[in-house]
Order: structure tokens, then sequence, then C-alpha cells
């Protein structure tokens, strides 16, 4: 037998159990640290003791599920993360009979969408993994500070960027989307993070071709004169070398209609929304531009869709790197370029 652990948290709040599993059904659940009522605490225990029976839980894998709770009775959304210390992973390798002890982290949300949030939460508990120590000083002083604050430090940077830029926000969003290098002045490290942390999740990055971004990055870092400097020094932050579009303008409507509800896997939902219609318009005008090669009319479709879609300058760029090496296509390009031009 060994140990397992979860960390459960009812409303942006957080707990945590422990467990061991040498085989699929040789290991008991002890509690480490939760803030759940004692038979939310015991449901919540045996949920996790199915899943870890049935071996549905891979080491550093998330996952998101609804589980029935009692208090409050209704369905919660529940991040559950299944991890071994580093060190003591080491150990057990070297000494067959050591058994390192396994933890089971649990992060509980009003909903289910703790789904959008999956990277993030990841990447949370492994700060966690790196960070956490037996001791029990260890785990008063640094181990249950840092699972008590998941739902600041992962779910909410994107809503307090929001809620920060207002309808600047329009701004950041052209400058993710366009690959535009992004200083950050005179912020405290909490809101450097938040605008960081929105830029690499509002940008394109896993859903273009990785050449196309490296390009693109390229390109944007080269162009100096473009990037854009957000100084944080006053009240409001004030934005220099900042480029926008209709396309950005809107989607920032969206974000701001929205802060209103102060739902923060609302703003995360907006966000995979925004890059969804980008990449839909970015595969519609790569389709023109393959029809444009051999006919007259689809150019000017190609044109005036550029025209239309309210972020023709961002997807032209985009194609210009994709096609660069692509005879016709590039010479497609280049005319709409003109014709944007004029």
């Amino acid at each position: 037998r060994s140990c397992q652990q979860g960390a459960d948290s009812g409303d942006g709040s957080p707990g945590s159990a422990a467990a061991e599993t040498p085989s699929s059904e040789d290991f008991s659940l002890s509690l480490l640290d939760t803030n759940l009522p004692a038979e939310a605490e015991t449901e919540l225990r045996s949920f996790i003791a199915k899943r870890l029976t049935k071996g549905a839980l891979f080491e550093g894998m998330g996952n998101v599920a609804s589980v029935g709770l009692s208090i409050p009775e209704y369905k919660v959304g529940c991040y559950y993360c299944r991890f071994q210390q580093e060190n003591l992973l080491e150990m057990a390798t070297l000494e067959s009979d050591v058994s390192a002890p396994e933890y089971v982290v649990c992060f509980l949300g009003g909903s289910d969408k703790e789904d959008t949030f999956r990277l993030e939460l990841d990447k949370y508990v492994q700060s966690l993994k790196i960070n956490l120590a037996l001791e029990q000083n260890s785990l008063e002083t640094c181990v249950k500070p840092y699972l008590r604050s998941w739902f600041e430090n992962a779910i909410c940077p994107i809503q307090r960027v929001v809620q920060l830029f207002q309808e600047k926000l329009a701004f950041l969003l052209h400058a993710a989307l366009s690959y535009t290098p992004v200083e950050v002045k005179n912020a405290d490290e909490r809101t450097e993070k938040d605008i960081n942390r929105f830029l690499a999740a509002a940008s394109l990055q896993g859903l273009v071709q990785e050449g196309t971004m490296t390009s693109l990055c390229i390109v944007m870092t080269e162009e100096q004169h473009k990037s854009m400097i957000v100084d944080c020094s006053g009240p409001q932050p004030q934005l220099h070398n900042a480029g926008s579009n209709r396309f950005c303008e809107d989607w920032m409507q969206a974000f701001v209609n929205g802060a209103e509800g102060g739902n923060p896997f609302l703003f995360r939902q907006i966000l995979e929304n925004f890059k969804l219609k980008a990449i839909q318009d970015i595969n519609n005008l790569k389709r023109f531009i393959r029809q444009a090669e051999m006919n007259h009319y689809a150019l000017f479709k190609c044109y005036m869709f550029l025209k239309n879609c309210g972020s023709g300058d961002v997807l032209l760029k985009i194609v210009k790197v994709e096609h660069a090496e692509m005879p016709e296509a590039r010479n497609v390009v280049t005319v709409l370029e003109e014709f944007m031009r004029e």
C-alpha cells in the first residue's frame, strides 16, 4: 500500500485527500486538506476511489467530471489530477522496495466549465508537485495556501485583464492575433503575469501551423516599431504603438458585455469562440486563394472577404507567411495586398 491525496474546492476554494495505488485496488485514501463539509468530502472521496479502482487516473493528466454532492444539493464540476512527488519518484525508481506516495488533487467549481481551464489547472498542479514536501510545516505554510488560491491564480486572470482594460481590450486581442510583441511596463508582478497569460490564451498557438507561427513571430519582432507598449503606471493602462481592427473591436464588446455577470468561465468561452472564428476566417481565405489561382472572380471574392471580415490586415499577414514558398498563391496574395492598400 502507498499514499494518495486529493484537494477539493467548492466555490473557488480548495481542499485535498491522499491515497496509494500500487495496484488498481490495493490503496487507501487519507485526507490531507479540504474545505468541504464532512459529508460532501466523504462523497468526493468515494467518487475518487471509484476512479482509482477503474484505473481511470493517469499521472499528471487532469480530468473534469460532474460530481453530485449533498452540500450544496446539486452537481458541481470537479477537476482532479493524480501525481507523485518528483524527488520521491526518483527514490522509488532507485529502490524498488520504496513505495512512493501518490496524490490526487481536486478543485470544485460551480459547473463543469473547468474543462476550458484544463491546461491552466494542469500547470497549477505541476507547480504544486514540484514544491510539495511532506514535512508538516511545508504543508501548513506552502501547500495549503497554494491549494486555497487555485481559483484566484488559475481561473481569474482573464477576467481581471478584461476588467482592467475595458474598451482597450481590442488592442490586446489584436496583438495576440497578429503575434505582435507586447512589453508590459510599471506593472506589479500579478498584473504582468495576467496580461501575458491572456495574450498566450488569445493567440492561435497550436491552431495554425507551427512554421507559420514561428515566421510570424520573427516578422513581427523584426518590425520593432510595431512592438506594443502597455504602461500600467496609472489606474488605467496606457497603450503605445497599439493596433486594432473591426473584428477585435466587435469581440471586445462581447467581453465588456459579459463583464456584468462576472463569470470567469464565460470569459474563457468567449475567448475560445474568438479564436474559433479567427481560424474559420483564415481557412475561408485560404480556400478563396486556392480558387483565385485559376479564377479571377474568386480573386474578387477574396478581396471582398478581406474587406468585410474585419480582420483583413491580420489574415493577409498570416496567409502571406504560409504561402511564401508557393509561387501562384504568393502572386494572389501580392495582388490582394495592392488592392487592400488602395
